[in-house]
């Protein structure tokens, strides 16, 4: 997932492996965000030990990231933000007029041998569309920095994508799209930490077998103009583990499963070419379940429908703005049969001025209804009262720039969120906390004619309950990141088939820690190159050799969990690796 973020600070990736990646916008874990995948709805929590946003780069035709204030179309409970993603479609894969075609992709890595295969068709003939889309990637645990291997690390992702679209002469289009991946092996016994320290005996290694599967049908007529531009999209996420001696053998096997139903029926009022008014409604139903030889079944449930309006006006030449409003109500069912109705209003706006021709300065605000999240579900038999919980509200505000002078563009901005009523759980006792996350983004890119750098720096601190946070005390609601730094260069020489690049990601010490059994977090800084090819007589050919971890450093990614304590060796990132990746477009 990193690949997705190259170069964009404020987005921070850890985990090292898909299955334990966990991904942070401005400090907030994801989960906090709506994130939504060809129109679904996502973030399915589930054990905090993985990943509930794993999915597949090779997948995404876009991603974009709304950080902090999102719209009122955006969907429910978008306490931070929200992450629109799009799988790739047959037109993004297909030459113009093609009928058929596709690309390939194989490549090798040396650290861990880990091998990656691709491929990907697509067709169109008279409106109808389809794509088909595998890859596989397999291979042995990875050395981390300095030469250990570190065991429950190998490779074992398997994932695919099958899309059919019919589209009329009207512009009438229907598209329905699945997707799947699954990792089943042998991991660490908490597969996002290397080890811990003392405490109870665990086996070091355990099987994780976890699967996410995406179903989407959508409808939206791409020639709309007018106040008639209607869409409609009903789907399914799911996300299931099972987990081989959960509680340190006394338990043979396990298994937790998170899933969303959702749907909504919208539609966009053209005012005129650049202003429009978007309203709707929309629904989701959603279920965690944990089970075990000993536990038949422990289920949460929440419902919610929500209606919505979003205005996106430019009163004038150099301004444009975005202001919405929804009404969530929300249904929640406790494993204990608790019921709690809760409903509440979140707004949001946002103004941008064209100060010069040159200069933008906007700003943002937003109040959002949070609701009652669905908790971990493996630690459902831990609960034992609902008594006093409360829906989580958050408050928003972004102050930033972009400067554009054509080659040279810098932009930046401060952020703030606020989350009052966020759920937790202490000795089995439901109960809310405050977590707050602050800081600034600053960003530079610099282009020229055979190639660009690009520069981000971003630096954040969480709060819980007032006082700075552990990444154990704001689990599932942020992480401390401090100061991050990514740089980006690329150049192709003017004639030449060869396109040479480079990155850095850097993090400064981070000292906000201090209670007892917790570390300042380590600088680092990792140095990855490589080398693209492309012949001149096989312009569908692309060949790339890379080198990642150049200085073979042995550390942890920012955002990855448990670094600043004493009693954890954190998951480490893979050592210096080289690589080989072949791909054709056919």
């Amino acid at each position: 997932m990193r690949d997705l973020f190259q170069g964009i600070a404020s987005v921070s990736v850890g985990g090292a492996i898909p299955v334990a990646q966990k991904i942070f916008v401005n400090g907030v874990d994801m989960l906090n965000l709506a994130v939504t995948v060809d129109g679904v709805s996502q973030n399915n929590r589930i054990f905090h030990h993985v990943s509930a946003n794993a999915f597949d780069p090779g997948l995404m035709k876009f991603v974009r990231v709304d950080a902090g204030i999102a719209a009122a179309d955006a969907g429910p409970n978008a306490l931070a933000g929200a992450v629109v993603m799009e799988t790739v479609g047959a037109s993004d894969i297909l030459r113009d007029g093609a009928a058929i075609g596709g690309n390939a992709r194989l490549s090798y890595a040396d650290n861990g041998r880990t091998f990656s295969r691709s491929l990907t068709l697509a067709g169109q003939h008279q409106g109808l569309e389809w794509l088909g889309y595998l890859k596989s990637a397999t291979g042995d645990d990875y050395k981390v920095g300095g030469g250990a291997v570190l065991a429950g690390t190998a490779a074992d992702l398997h994932s695919s994508l099958g899309k059919l679209a019919y589209k009329s002469d009207q512009g009438h289009r229907v598209e329905l799209s699945g997707q799947r991946m699954r990792d089943d092996t042998l991991r660490r016994s908490r597969a996002n930490i290397g080890d811990v320290i003392g405490g109870r005996p665990y086996t070091p290694l355990r099987r994780y077998d976890t699967t996410r599967d995406t179903v989407a049908l959508t409808y939206r007529n791409t020639q709309a103009e007018g106040i008639r531009d209607p869409t409609l999209s009903i789907g399914r996420s799911r996300v299931t583990i099972g987990v081989d001696q959960p509680d340190f053998a006394r338990i043979d096997r396990s298994l937790g499963r998170s899933q969303n139903r959702n749907g909504k029926i919208e539609n966009r009022f053209h005012l005129s070419d650049r202003d429009t008014v978007t309203v709707g409604i929309d629904r989701y139903s959603r279920s965690s379940t944990y089970s075990d030889e000993a536990t038949p079944g422990l289920t949460e449930t929440a419902r919610n429908t929500g209606i919505y309006a979003q205005a996106r006006l430019e009163p004038t030449q150099t301004i444009s703005t975005s202001f919405g409003l929804r009404q969530d109500w929300q249904d929640f069912t406790g494993v204990d049969g608790t019921a709690l109705d809760v409903s509440g209003a979140s707004g949001n706006a946002a103004v941008a001025w064209q100060a010069t021709e040159t200069l933008r300065l906007r700003a943002g605000v937003s109040t959002v209804f949070g609701g009652i999240v669905l908790e971990d579900n493996f630690i459902f038999d831990t609960f034992s009262t609902y008594e006093g919980l409360r829906a989580a509200r958050s408050r928003n505000a972004t102050l930033g720039f972009d400067y554009d002078a054509g080659a040279l563009r810098v932009d930046g901005g401060l952020f703030a969120t606020d989350v009052d009523d966020a759920r937790n759980v202490v000795r089995g006792v439901a109960q809310n906390f405050d977590f707050d996350s602050r800081g600034f983004n600053l960003g530079a890119t610099h282009d020229w004619q055979q190639g660009f750098l690009r520069a981000s720096y971003s630096k954040s601190r969480v709060w819980v309950n007032g006082a700075t946070a552990s990444s154990f005390a704001a689990q599932d609601y942020g992480t401390p990141l401090g100061g991050v730094l990514a740089l980006e260069v690329q150049h192709n020489p003017a004639g030449s088939a060869f396109t040479f690049g480079g990155s850095v990601q850097a993090a400064q010490r981070y000292t906000h820690t201090g209670a007892e059994g917790e570390l300042p977090l380590p600088g680092y800084g990792v140095v990855d190159l490589f080398v693209e090819y492309v012949p001149p007589q096989q312009p569908d050919v692309t060949i790339r050799a890379e080198v990642a971890n150049l200085l073979d450093k042995r550390y942890s990614d920012r955002a990855t969990y448990g670094a600043d304590f004493d009693s954890i060796s954190p998951l480490f990132e893979p050592g210096r690796t080289v690589s080989l990746t072949a791909s054709m477009r056919f």
